[in-house]
């Protein structure tokens, strides 16, 4: 006898999940033809039932799913609903189990937590869309805005979920659609009476277009960024639209994105690059980049960055020479500043490991000989900034980070002299006990 029963609660249970399927599917339609009657369609609560229906027939097929969930207990929760496969997937590089329902996606993260819903087989292919049209219908003959609170909302909630859909599709790799999703989170945050320029999906829509190398369309978010004025993180909104302009062919437009960018933010590495490499590839004076330098320096004459980013530029250009006299000069407007000598102790080292290269593959003797040479005093050039950062650090990762530099060189020289045996053992030390004190 409990068999068949057991058999009758399955049936019942997926019977239920259809009728509630058929039941939005039928309250969209029943609404949708309430809004076609010309009475009807007048009155504010007719397109206020429309869109509460596609958004319940949004929702409908992750109605008793919740995330942060165990399986376990969504198992329980979901009654007779089976997955249809198993199968374990990678995304960003750690392990998920993937579940597929005739519906829909669930992923579960190593402590078997359900972390992500991915719908494949909604009832209505864009409820969200049929919902937000729904509520600027609604705003649009509701004359005395008695009901603005609810269609603020309502919009609000199309583009919180686009969002949330956009991010879950960039998660499980599907780049097209995620953008797609983000753009129109971006669009429905702005329409009114809403109004709210949602700089994060905007952000994230141009990145992922700019991604799979759809330059026009990323310039168009890029640029509505920018007239928000949201920069992303150290004004890498300024980098990623020069970038979509070189791109482009527009040139002009991207040298000036970069200036203004560099004017904002003149610590930004990306900038910084963006710029080097306009003017050494368009084959202009590089002498833009120094007067960008000294302006700014006119009005932070106490940002020590700008003198370490005047040394990167010397570096990226091949002025190793004025590249660290930048560097040292950062010590003179902050003693604290670290990463000034860190600066000039990474260039003369990646400097000696490029000789290194170079010595392996001449022929000739005495240019190897040569070559040797520079290699190894690159390389002893390295300790005293290297010393000297270590010694200024606040920072233990940094610090731990000076010390492998450091034991390498000194074990190079360990045999010539006993001050760099001591400062090998010393650092070596330092090293495998990942303690800087």
């Amino acid at each position: 006898m409990k068999r068949v029963l057991i058999v009758l609660t399955v049936l019942l249970t997926v019977q239920f999940a259809y009728a509630q399927t058929e039941a939005a599917r039928k309250a969209v339609e029943s609404a949708e033809a309430a809004s076609q009657d010309a009475k009807k369609a007048v009155k504010v609560k007719t397109w206020l039932k429309l869109a509460d229906a596609y958004m319940d027939a949004y929702d409908a097929p992750t109605r008793n799913i919740l995330l942060n969930t165990p399986r376990v207990q969504l198992q329980y929760m979901m009654g007779s609903e089976q997955p249809e496969s198993r199968e374990t997937v990678t995304i960003d590089n750690l392990p998920y189990v993937k579940e597929s329902y005739s519906n829909k996606d669930l992923y579960f993260d190593a402590n078997d937590n359900l972390v992500l819903v991915d719908v494949t087989k909604p009832i209505f292919e864009d409820a969200l869309a049929g919902a937000l049209a729904a509520y600027v219908k609604a705003y649009e003959v509701d004359v005395k805005k008695s009901k603005e609170k609810d269609v603020v909302e309502g919009i609000e909630a199309v583009s919180r979920k686009y969002f949330t859909d956009g991010m879950n599709k960039y998660m499980i790799g599907d780049m097209k659609t995620a953008g797609v999703l983000l753009g129109k989170a971006a669009d429905a945050s702005e329409t009114a009476p809403l109004s709210k320029v949602d700089t994060t999906a905007l952000y994230n829509a141009g990145y992922v277009a700019w991604a799979q190398q759809d330059y026009t369309t990323a310039k168009g978010y890029f640029e509505r960024c920018l007239e928000a004025e949201y920069y992303y993180d150290n004004g890498e909104t300024f980098a990623k639209l020069a970038d979509v302009y070189m791109n482009l062919g527009e040139k002009e437009k991207a040298v000036t994105v970069l200036e203004k960018g560099f004017s904002e933010f003149p610590q930004s590495q990306s900038i910084l690059i963006g710029l080097i490499n306009y003017y050494l590839e368009s084959g202009e004076n590089a002498d833009r980049l120094f007067v960008l330098i000294d302006e700014a320096k006119k009005n932070e004459p106490d940002n020590v960055s700008l003198y370490y980013v005047e040394g990167n530029i010397y570096k990226e250009l091949g002025n190793y020479e004025k590249a660290v006299e930048c560097y040292y000069r950062c010590a003179e407007v902050n003693p604290e500043y670290d990463f000034g000598f860190y600066g000039a102790g990474t260039l003369y080292y990646d400097r000696a490991l490029a000789l290194s290269e170079q010595a392996s593959q001449e022929l000739d003797d005495n240019k190897y000989m040569e070559l040797v040479k520079e290699f190894e005093q690159s390389l002893l050039n390295a300790i005293d900034p290297f010393e000297k950062a270590f010694a200024v650090s606040k920072n233990d990762q940094l610090k731990l980070n000076v010390a492998e530099y450091l034991k390498n060189i000194y074990y190079r020289f360990s045999s010539v002299e006993d001050k760099y045996m001591e400062g090998y053992k010393k650092y070596d030390a330092i090293v495998k006990s990942g303690k800087v004190n």
